[in-house]
């Protein structure tokens, strides 16, 4: 095709990815996230392949993760619009995480994009996906933590998230109501676990038996705070006699 023969292309990267994404995604549900899958976006969309090479070098897989990405943010357009700060923790979770899968309700589209980051080649892209999410939701809820807290929280949640969408891609009951119940009980799993977790650290007794391990979880910080990601190990202050310095854990 010559260059005058081309379609005219308009917009910025996000709005021609965004016109890709909407014309894959009935492809997605015959051939999954595929070359082909993508070749045929490019065609329905006038676009032309070097253009969508351009704005998404690794085809498919780009646009699955700007078909999470469009789920994370209508997520937040969402939960932008709550009052959050009315409702009990486990309640703002449990908001954040169903709103995230209705805002995405297209199972065939979810079910080929969990087979595409099961591979070995794509497995970080998917983690880091739902990581995403995660901390997404913690930011979206008030979360301040700069220490190892800011790691579990996220790992806990995106656990939560990431088994909750399993059982909904299987879950046939009118509304989901199996979902939510399933949802709910994993949130409050973690949310006894963090119970456990400030018990031992209210406690005199265990706190000494763990100013070991908290002390060295203290020397994390959260990227943030830090240039590094995913965090930092923050070095004790080199002592000058040449003699060691003990470390107080508390």
């Amino acid at each position: 095709m010559s260059d005058t023969a081309r379609p005219e292309i308009e917009g910025t990267e996000a709005e021609i990815r965004d016109r890709l994404l909407d014309a894959a995604l009935f492809g997605v549900a015959f051939d999954g996230w595929s070359d082909g899958t993508f070749r045929a976006a490019c065609a329905d969309a006038g676009i032309d392949p070097a253009v969508a090479r351009a704005v998404c070098p690794r085809g498919a897989l780009d646009l699955a993760l700007a078909y999470h990405e469009r789920g994370d943010r209508l997520m937040m357009e969402r939960l932008s619009r709550e009052d959050l700060a009315a409702l009990r923790l486990r309640d703002r979770i449990a908001l954040a995480i169903r709103y995230r899968i209705e805002a995405i309700d297209d199972k065939e589209a979810v079910r080929r994009g969990s087979a595409l980051f099961s591979l070995p080649g794509n497995a970080a892209d998917g983690a880091r996906a739902i990581w995403g999410t995660a901390d997404r939701i913690w930011t979206a809820l008030g979360d301040h933590s700069d220490d190892i807290n800011w790691y579990t929280k996220r790992a806990s949640l995106a656990g939560v998230y990431g088994s909750t969408v399993l059982f909904w891609l299987g879950d046939d009951s009118e509304n989901c109501a199996a979902t939510w119940e399933f949802m709910d009980r994993r949130v409050a799993d973690v949310l006894n676990l963090e119970k456990v977790r400030a018990q031992v650290t209210g406690n005199p007794v265990l706190k000494r038996v763990f100013a070991g391990p908290n002390w060295l979880a203290g020397r994390i910080r959260a990227p943030g705070k830090t240039r590094g990601f995913p965090g930092s190990w923050e070095q004790p202050v080199a002592p000058t006699s040449g003699r060691p310095t003990p470390v107080d854990p508390d």
